[in-house]
């Protein structure tokens, strides 16, 4: 069904070129297979950089580099215990974002079909 302007909801604000900017940025962040593993390993609990390495199977300093872009733009955060940084993905929106696009995509990479209603 095509809606016409006259039928969008009044109640929905357009975004503004702030938002649209900063949403796509957000999204060209997640465009990366490994930063968006990072965020979906992080969003599961929270890791330190060594077990994340491990876990996507890259370098410390590679990985190091990805959740460093990930921290500055606030989609992950950081904090220290000891000698090492713990990250974790504290805003519930990144979480259900994650979630739902692997809700989205099958594990063969299609998309999933919708659950029954």
């Amino acid at each position: 069904m095509i809606m016409s302007p006259a039928d969008a909801p009044a109640d929905t604000p357009e975004p503004t070129d702030a938002q649209l900017n900063s949403a796509a940025g957000t999204f060209a962040l997640l465009a990366s297979p490994t930063r968006l593993h990072l965020v979906w390993l992080i969003t599961n609990g929270p890791y330190d950089v060594g077990t994340l390495a491990k876990r996507v199977g890259l370098t410390i300093a590679t990985v190091s580099q990805h959740l460093s872009k990930l921290r500055l733009a606030g989609v992950i955060t950081a904090r220290r215990s000891g000698r090492r940084q713990i990250y974790a993905v504290e805003d519930p929106h990144v979480i259900a974002l994650v979630d739902q696009i692997f809700e989205h995509i099958a594990p063969d990479g299609s998309l999933a079909p919708d659950p029954p209603r």
